[in-house]
């Protein structure tokens, strides 16, 4: 009985996945290689790469993908490493301190990061009034068409999730080997690069796949930088003649099959190393009490990092709160009028009221798939219920670009998901599905770790007094995992709230722009548009950080698993 219950609800799963996230990616794959009469071609991928801007494009996107994971690399590394060796002074604030730059969309951190190191921006006026600059020539600290900027502001959001990523794999490994090898005369250095370095290999590469994907299809934060010749943007722009100009799929293909390989080829090499699979003895602690001048030269350097992750919320949050900032250090003078300017604002209080209805009703589709995904990984002994799992994680590999594509070709028309456009052209329904895709491994993560947490013997013992295996699930199993489920839920409610590519692609009328669509739109506004759209970055700002700090209070110590895929 338990057995055919868990075939039903894999069975109900996989149909679903495959309506709603294979077939989209799959017509994606087919608009790229068929031509107008439906034969197969290869014409339009070759139009790709024969066509110098679209290479170029790919080519940025590559190098933006690289940089920002080599940059946030760096950056994690040594955060990671101090966090698991070292107990230093305010270890367990600092250590929070350094996810702050998952409470702000990267995107609108950028209007922030323009603000303060564009060339008129904040720093210059600083270097100039300290005399160690030309007000005549001017440095641009964004590089060259913005690609630095992005690359920063990739960095500065994505490396809490290397860090966190890292860290876990640290913390699984049993010093034990360390000391062997300190006891047999290695060194510091030597130890790391022969044995730590090697062992943590696994969760290096399974956070730095994410790292690249995301970076590689960042779409937001290019736009915000007007910068053009990247793949991404070229997608975007290219939906305004997509019915005769049917390139952007066969680039999206092309980022998608890089996306895929690159997901694929971290969890090959993850697999190999067998010794990663070794976990440190209950009970053990590696870290080493660093008290007096070192221990707090590490707390500076905690601090060092926490401030230059800020730099982008401090430039949307002056920008917000300023009457006119241009070639200044600071605003010339602060108001809170653009907050009330933007409530009155018809862009802003209509598209949060969208936002909070998509993103309730995706959380709730994450919430029915996610628990039954995991009673089947969990709690049955479905055979191929691993292989479940995996496939739950495979929208991590693929760009929400690809996905958001996919989507738009399906819905128009008598597309097969036209059904989910509403009266109007309402994409909601559409939005819904999409960010409940996007969204689900966080669910399934937290509801796995629970059930794989909580004591089974307790369900035993009510099915030996007559319950059923359902009854004594949701009467038992589900309460013990209520704060890993509630902890996933917001984190996918809120990064549904924030999604970009979904957002900019799906929603192409005014009365239905999600908050994310509306920003990108104030940005284009005349007169105060940037400072409102500000006004609302700083609003999605604190609402993401109450939503993950409220995650990690739930689910305590357990909070970076919840970004360990």
């Amino acid at each position: 009985m338990k057995n055919s219950r868990a075939v039903l609800i894999a069975l109900g799963v996989i149909v679903f996945f495959g309506i709603f996230f294979l077939m989209p990616v799959a017509d994606v794959m087919k608009q790229a290689f068929l031509d107008e009469n439906g034969a197969f071609s290869i014409d339009y991928l070759w139009a790709v790469f024969s066509n110098p801007v679209y290479l170029e494009g790919l080519w940025n996107a590559l190098a933006l993908g690289v940089v920002s994971t080599v940059v946030t690399f760096l950056v994690a590394l040594p955060l990671a490493l101090a966090s698991y060796r070292w107990a230093f002074p305010g270890k367990k604030w600092l250590s929070m301190l350094v996810l702050a730059p998952l409470v702000l969309p990267p995107f609108v951190g950028a209007v922030g990061v323009r603000q303060i190191l564009g060339v008129e921006g904040a720093l210059n006026a600083f270097l100039i009034d300290l005399g160690m600059m030309s007000a005549a020539q001017p440095f641009d600290w964004l590089g060259e068409g913005k690609f630095f900027g992005v690359v920063v502001m990739n960095a500065l959001h994505l490396y809490p999730i290397l860090y966190m990523n890292i860290l876990a794999a640290l913390g699984n490994l049993d010093p034990a080997m360390e000391q062997a090898a300190q006891n047999l005369g290695a060194s510091p250095w030597k130890r790391f690069k022969k044995i730590t370095l090697p062992l943590c290999m696994p969760g290096i590469f399974a956070g730095a796949a994410i790292v690249f994907i995301w970076a590689f299809t960042e779409l937001g934060v290019p736009l915000v930088f007007d910068y053009n010749r990247v793949a991404p943007v070229q997608v975007y722009e290219g939906i305004k003649d997509l019915g005769s100009n049917p390139i952007p799929y066969a680039l999206v293909a092309v980022m998608l099959t890089i996306s895929v390989f690159v997901f694929v080829f971290s969890k090959l090499l993850l697999g190999r190393n067998k010794l990663s699979h070794s976990t440190k003895p209950k009970g053990s602690s590696s870290a080493k009490d660093l008290g007096g001048f070192r221990g707090w030269c590490v707390s500076v350097g905690f601090v060092a990092v926490f401030l230059i992750a800020c730099i982008p919320h401090f430039g949307v949050l002056f920008l917000s709160t300023s009457t006119d900032w241009y070639g200044t250090i600071l605003p010339e003078s602060l108001t809170l009028a653009h907050y009330s300017d933007g409530l009155g604002h018809p862009l802003v209080v209509g598209s949060i009221r969208n936002s909070l209805f998509y993103a309730t009703g995706a959380t709730l589709l994450d919430l029915v798939l996610g628990v039954g995904i995991a009673w089947v990984v969990v709690r049955s002994k479905l055979w191929g219920r691993s292989l479940l799992d995996g496939l739950m994680m495979l929208p991590l590999a693929v760009p929400g670009l690809v996905l958001a594509f996919g989507y738009l070709s399906m819905s128009e028309g008598d597309g097969l998901f036209s059904f989910l456009v509403g009266a109007n052209g309402n994409p909601a329904m559409l939005l819904i599905v999409a960010y409940g895709v996007r969204r689900l491994p966080f669910v399934v993560r937290a509801a796995v770790a629970g059930l794989e947490q909580s004591s089974v013997e307790l369900e035993e013992a009510a099915h030996t007094v007559g319950a059923s295996p359902s009854r004594a699930f949701w009467r038992i199993g589900l309460p013990l995992i209520g704060s890993s489920l509630i902890a996933g839920s917001i984190l996918a409610f809120a990064f549904a709230m924030l999604e970009v590519s979904d957002s900019l692609i799906l929603a192409q009328q005014v009365e239905h722009f999600p908050v994310t669509k509306a920003i990108y739109a104030l940005l284009s506004t005349l007169g105060n548009g940037h400072e409102i759209a500000s006004a609302l970055g700083v609003w999605a700002m604190i609402f993401l950080g109450v939503a993950i700090g409220g995650a990690f209070v739930l689910v305590g110590r357990r909070g970076g698993s919840l970004f360990r895929f």
